[in-house]
């Protein structure tokens, strides 16, 4: 997991990639800072525009935070776009107009450890937001349980389709290949299909979370397996959606499909029938941690962790699975970040009133 313009919002990025889309203290409270963690420069440096949520809440719900935190401190937010070199340099110039924490959800957890080799020698935090950096440890790592989160999307769809008694395999969509997080999701949906009593058919690991690459591959594994597909794992609600719009293309009837992240096309197929499960993941309680996490980092406080992973202090949050049966409550409640109005729209009306969704 409603899409965005990405061309020209991508057009926007290019032409801003080393000018940070900062939102600095004023001039004269700039001038007079001092180094008491009051104030300082944090960058929140996000992978993509694949996935709508950081533009429409992840960073502006990181700089709500920290402008209640720090109210003199910049934010310096950049969006690489799907691009490892794009977010190199990005964080370079971050580092360059003086950031002391880096948030960075990498585009590539494995090219991201020179990221953090360069600013811990410059005497730069690092925060690992959402996916971490196995092959170098940062500061802190502030995410949702990955491997749970694969567990808990998998084993929703294992049980659904022994309780339907459906008959046949699975497939599974996987994450990135060079995302650390898409490994970890991809291990959990592992432990709860390989001992499930259905057939793994396949699996594909889908480059740059790209819904597009899931659906040809969907595409091609309906015209191999075509009547013995029973469901589809994927590990998001880009490349659920994807695997949707194969079985459409195909004119073949879609199966119990998993997604993760909550967006709101994702929200609209669940209340459809098109797509079996999400994640709820509150990107608030997230984007608010690492906030926090920044904030005490700048004051030279050590963030209590709950547990190491990957060799990183790291604060890991509880996912929530979704179907139709708790969509209502955990969507549309008191936490939730959706509004009925917005999902709701006329071609979703009458699912919704089904529902119980006003």
């Amino acid at each position: 997991m409603r899409r965005l313009a990405s061309g020209a919002l991508a057009g926007i990025l290019a032409l801003g990639a080393l000018t940070a889309c900062a939102e600095e203290p004023s001039a004269g409270n700039s001038e007079s800072a001092k180094a008491d963690g009051k104030s300082g420069k944090v960058a929140f440096l996000m992978p993509d525009l694949a996935s709508t949520r950081y533009e429409q809440y992840d960073a502006p719900l990181f700089k709500k935070r920290m402008a209640k935190l720090c109210p003199d401190c910049g934010v310096i937010y950049q969006n690489a776009n799907g691009d490892a070199s794009l977010q190199q340099q990005q964080a370079n110039s971050a580092m360059a107009q003086g950031a002391k924490v880096i948030v960075i959800d990498p585009v590539d957890s494995a090219g991201a450890a020179t990221i953090v080799q360069t600013a811990q020698s410059q005497g730069v935090k690092v925060v690992a937001y959402d996916r971490p950096v196995p092959d170098k440890p940062a500061d802190f790592y502030v995410s949702f349980d990955n491997e749970a989160i694969g567990e808990s999307i998998a084993q929703s769809l294992v049980d659904h389709l022994k309780e339907t008694k459906a008959k046949g395999g699975v497939l599974q969509i996987n994450g990135s290949p060079t995302d650390a997080a898409a490994g970890l999701i991809k291990k959990g949906v592992h432990n709860a299909v390989d001992d499930s009593g259905f057939k793994l058919l396949a699996e594909y690991d889908t480059p740059g979370w790209s819904p597009e690459k899931a659906q040809q591959w969907a595409s091609g594994q309906i015209a191999q397996y075509r009547g013995r597909i029973a469901g589809v794992v994927a590990a998001n609600d880009g490349t659920g959606g994807g695997a949707i719009a194969a079985f459409k293309a195909a004119d073949v009837k879609v199966p119990p499909i998993t997604g993760n992240d909550a967006e709101l096309a994702a929200i609209q197929r669940i209340i459809a029938g098109d797509q079996y499960n999400t994640i709820s993941k509150p990107i608030k309680i997230v984007a608010e941690a690492t906030a926090d996490v920044a904030q005490q980092l700048l004051q030279g406080e050590e963030p209590k962790a709950d547990k190491k992973l990957f060799n990183t202090p790291s604060q890991l949050f509880k996912p929530t699975v979704v179907t139709q049966k708790n969509l209502k409550e955990v969507i549309f409640g008191s936490d939730g970040v959706l509004k009925a109005k917005d999902v709701c729209t006329a071609q979703y009306a009458a699912d919704c009133g089904r529902l119980g969704i006003k």
